[in-house]
C-alpha cells in the first residue's frame, strides 16, 4: 500500500469483486441516464404518487361509505390493493422503457 492511497472499505472491495463477477458472467454495467431520462423518471414517480394519493382519498371515502360492513371493506380492500399494484407496475414498465 502507498502512501497516497486509503485503504478501501469492506463495501468498495464488495463491489469490486461483484462489478469483476458480473464482467465475468458477461452481464454489462448499468447504463448512467442522461439529464432528459432522469427527469422523465421523476416524472413518472410524481404521477404514479398522484394517482395512488387520489386512489387513497377515494378509498376512505368508501370506506366511510361502507359503514363498517366486514364485506364491503374487505372489497374495498380487494380493489384498492389491485388499483394500486396495476399504477405501481405501469410505472415500472414506463421506467423500464425510458431506461432502454
Amino acid at each position: 500500500m502507498t502512501a497516497d492511497k486509503e485503504p478501501k472499505s469492506a463495501y468498495e472491495l464488495a463491489m469490486e469483486r461483484l462489478r469483476a463477477k458480473d464482467r465475468a458472467a458477461g452481464i454489462d454495467e448499468p447504463k448512467t441516464l442522461t439529464e432528459k431520462q432522469k427527469q422523465r423518471i421523476a416524472e413518472l414517480r410524481r404521477e404514479a404518487k398522484a394517482k395512488i394519493a387520489e386512489l387513497e382519498i377515494f378509498r376512505s371515502g368508501r370506506i366511510a361509505e361502507a359503514g363498517g360492513d366486514p364485506e364491503k371493506l374487505a372489497e374495498i380492500e380487494d380493489h384498492y390493493r389491485i388499483d394500486r399494484e396495476r399504477i405501481e407496475s405501469r410505472q415500472e414498465a414506463e421506467i423500464r422503457k425510458v431506461r432502454d
